[in-house]
């Protein structure tokens, strides 16, 4: 009988570190999390190089402060999980050596996650789970994409952004407006109070024949509205309202063609962008309506967390275990202890 399994994940692939603690048996344990965003709103995005340094800062001390929270020692550890891209290099790597650091000490394995994977997969961490084969909307600052899940590694890509992502196109419309960072939030926020319709945005590839995304348009869009109708601060929540409209209006059009085409009736929403309310509310509607079923992370796993890649690496430790395998299969095949990370991986590259 296999001991207790317990994966510590370490996230670090752009402005948040996060470590968490997941057990095979018992579930998530507890995750810790520090979000760089006030460090780096002063300058209206990220700065690589201080994400870098702050997660050098981070990640050891709440990587403690999750053992004493958890009440385990390091010794209960199993496996070290770790972001090995896509993201930031800089702040890839400090995971990456973190990661292979403490499980150099603590003589266990390493187990390299996709960041993608880990958000695709986080809705499972609640209750009700969605049953395989189910359609994944990935929506975030970097990434909108639609695939097809039919298990644990099975992924299969059906559409994807070809320039602009959606959480970037929130960011870019927001500083616009002198919203602050990140855009999102801020825009929702405004929202609230605004009305949709006063002015006219576009919503790029919303009768397209393809499942692809393309926001960098609407962008252009919002800066050449603002240009032309004098629009004053005071008329940013309509115009908040209309911005986050135009992208929602997308999102959910893809989705249920997604779904139409492959059959299927599960849908799973994640990524940072999956915390906005308006999208969670009207995807509700349009899947009540066709008979579907929607799937969301809880909000506080919305983000960039290192529950999400614990997760993704004991889901694939179980699939190993499950199909009669060593579970160490799933680990870094590396020579004393040696990392690589993954800036720019593909998630149809993804294999299990």
């Amino acid at each position: 009988m296999m001991r207790v399994m317990i994966i510590l994940g370490i996230e670090s692939s752009c402005d948040e570190t996060g470590v968490a603690l997941f057990d095979l048996k018992e579930g998530l344990l507890g995750h810790k999390l520090h979000s760089q965003i006030q460090m780096h709103e002063r300058y209206g995005g990220v700065v690589p190089e201080l994400a870098s340094r702050d997660h050098i800062r981070r990640v050891i001390p709440l990587t403690q402060e999750l053992l004493t929270m958890t009440g385990l020692q390091r010794s209960a550890i199993s496996a070290v999980a770790y972001t090995q891209g896509p993201g930031l290099s800089g702040a890839l790597l400090v995971g990456a050596a973190t990661a292979t650091g403490i499980a150099y000490a603590l003589d266990v394995p390493t187990i390299a996650i996709h960041h993608m994977e880990g958000h695709l997969l986080s809705p499972l961490l609640d209750t009700p789970r969605p049953s395989f084969p189910f359609i994944s909307l990935l929506v975030s600052g970097g990434h909108t994409q639609l695939l097809r899940v039919d298990g644990v590694g099975r992924y299969t890509l059906l559409g994807d952004t070809v320039d602009d992502a959606a959480g970037e196109a929130f960011d870019k419309s927001a500083k616009l407006m002198g919203l602050s960072y990140p855009g999102g939030p801020a825009i929702a926020s405004m929202a609230q109070t605004g009305r949709v319709g006063r002015y006219k945005l576009p919503r790029p590839k919303l009768h397209s024949n393809d499942l692809d995304f393309s926001f960098s348009g609407l962008k252009t869009a919002v800066l050449t509205c603002i240009k032309r109708d004098q629009v004053q601060p005071t008329d940013y929540p309509d115009l908040a309202a209309e911005v986050q409209a135009a992208i929602v209006d997308v999102l959910v059009a893809k989705c249920l063609k997604a779904l139409k085409e492959t059959g299927c009736n599960n849908l799973v929403v994640a990524g940072g962008v999956s915390a906005n309310q308006a999208l969670r509310f009207k995807l509700g509607e349009q899947l009540a309506h066709i008979g579907a079923k929607g799937f969301f992370p809880p909000l506080a796993l919305c983000s960039d967390n290192g529950a999400m890649i614990a997760f993704a690496a004991a889901l694939r430790v179980q699939q190993a275990i499950d199909g009669g395998k060593d579970w160490k299969t799933c680990c870094t095949k590396k020579a004393a202890h040696g990392f690589d990370v993954k800036p720019r991986w593909p998630m149809d590259l993804l294999t299990t």
